[in-house]
């Protein structure tokens, strides 16, 4: 027997093909949701498009029968949108009929009165919903269609311990067949010496060979004006340099360089090798679309705040390439020490905010989206679309800190995109571990 699925508002706006992904279940919307989505369908943001899409969804089922009576849909899925927003006189008490969420959980309970032989699950985002619904005797869930689970997230290595003729081999020829199975495109797997657990190696996963090689585009060297300090920066590196993979994901907590080093190889990239036109740097403002007009300025004026962390990387950067380039001839600009003006001024470097992305074509360009951790899975496939031909897209982001209310570790865009893209040969990831920016901030990341 089909259970009864009463979706909250948070769940639409969220996903608004939520109502297709519960596949032979009865989804019953309350009056008071659509009532709450009607508020949002002029703002210019994402959430504004995902309520626009669930009027049209909904007067698109209404056109093909009654939604009062419930619209069966493809999969066997029937939906109905209810108007009782009654409280029965158990509940009453507890649940203040004039605020929308009282009202939802109240919907909710007069279905399952109405409805004994069915089981009824009020899905919903917001955690003190979920909480109300249980205190009153309503099963409630979390929205889990797009979700990961993040303590056992893809970390894009692994150790594996050899036997001492393999390692050797390892050692002599800079390649192996992969000795074991399940390994992913572009995973880095540290071979260790079982007879001497001291003596290990980075290597690369090639899938197309199934072969363990030695890293080839990134060996310890100085990457405009950075060097790795830790095993995790050097994979990353590595595969930032690597032109063949055109998307790279890097998770890790504050201080652990992820920024720094994405930024440090998009210059490497474009500058010094001119591989790339341009280097493209943007990072979500809290909602990604909020309008920046309330800022006073020109648009760069509005978004400096917001790109401050940036500059801040890209002063040590270029500071540091600077001192290195104190005994070449040539420099950039003809200056021995060029500005961050400079590089923004001549077009090596745009800071772009995330506002304006929809509906832009980026070919040949390194583009680097920072805190991509604050964006929805959705989000996340707007942005990777913009991709043109020769365009690689680097996103960098701790799960932990999340701005957005309804996203988690476990359902932002930044995990979904690590655990789904995992398989494809011209996506890598690594996540960091170590802390490098100071002692200090290290324990910070550590404890609190």
């Amino acid at each position: 027997m089909a259970n009864i699925i009463v979706l909250d508002t948070n769940v639409l706006l969220h996903d608004p093909n939520a109502l297709f992904n519960f596949k032979g279940e009865r989804i019953v919307i309350p009056m008071t949701v659509i009532e709450e989505v009607d508020k949002f369908k002029k703002s210019v943001d994402e959430i504004g498009r995902n309520a626009r899409q669930i009027s049209r969804y909904l007067d698109k089922l209404r056109k093909e029968g009654s939604l009062q009576k419930g619209v069966e849909i493809d999969n066997q899925t029937v939906i109905q949108v209810v108007m009782s927003r009654k409280v029965d006189s158990i509940t009453s008490d507890v649940l203040l009929s004039d605020e929308n969420d009282n009202l939802i959980i109240g919907t909710a309970l007069h279905v399952q009165k109405s409805n004994p032989d069915h089981k009824v699950i009020l899905i919903s985002k917001d955690a003190n919903v979920r909480i109300k619904a249980d205190a009153v005797g309503l099963l409630a869930n979390d929205y889990e269609a797009d979700r990961v689970n993040f303590e056992e997230l893809f970390t894009g290595y692994n150790d594996l311990e050899v036997e001492k003729d393999i390692f050797t081999t390892f050692q002599e020829k800079k390649e192996i067949v992969s000795p074991v199975e399940g390994f992913f495109p572009n995973q880095y797997v540290r071979l260790i010496n079982k007879a001497d657990p001291e003596e290990r190696v980075l290597t690369r996963f090639h899938h197309e060979d199934n072969i363990l090689k030695e890293l080839e585009h990134y060996k310890g060297d100085v990457v405009f004006g950075i060097k790795s300090r830790n095993d995790e920066q050097t994979m990353a590196i590595d595969l930032l340099l690597d032109d063949k993979v055109q998307m790279v994901t890097l998770i890790g907590k504050a201080g652990t360089g992820k920024t720094l080093i994405a930024i440090a190889a998009g210059l490497q990239k474009v500058v010094e090798e001119n591989r790339y036109s341009r280097l493209v740097i943007s990072r979500p403002i809290s909602p990604l679309g909020k309008d920046l007009g309330y800022l006073p300025g020109t648009k760069t004026e509005k978004f400096d705040p917001w790109m401050q962390p940036i500059y801040d990387n890209m002063e040590i950067l270029i500071h540091s390439h600077g001192e290195l380039d104190d005994n070449r001839n040539g420099k950039i600009f003809n200056k021995k020490r060029p500005s961050l003006n400079d590089f923004l001024d001549h077009g090596f470097i745009e800071l772009e905010p995330l506002t304006y992305i929809r509906g832009r074509s980026l070919p040949d360009q390194y583009i680097i989206i920072d805190e991509a951790q604050n964006l929805t899975p959705h989000e996340m496939k707007t942005i990777i679309t913009r991709a043109g031909e020769g365009t690689k897209i680097v996103m960098t982001g701790d799960p932990y800190q999340i701005d957005i209310p309804y996203l988690d570790s476990e359902s932002n865009g930044l995990s979904m995109s690590v655990e789904k893209l995992k398989q494809e040969t011209i996506v890598g990831h690594v996540t960091l571990l170590k802390g490098e920016r100071s002692k200090l901030a290290d324990i910070a990341a550590r404890y609190f």
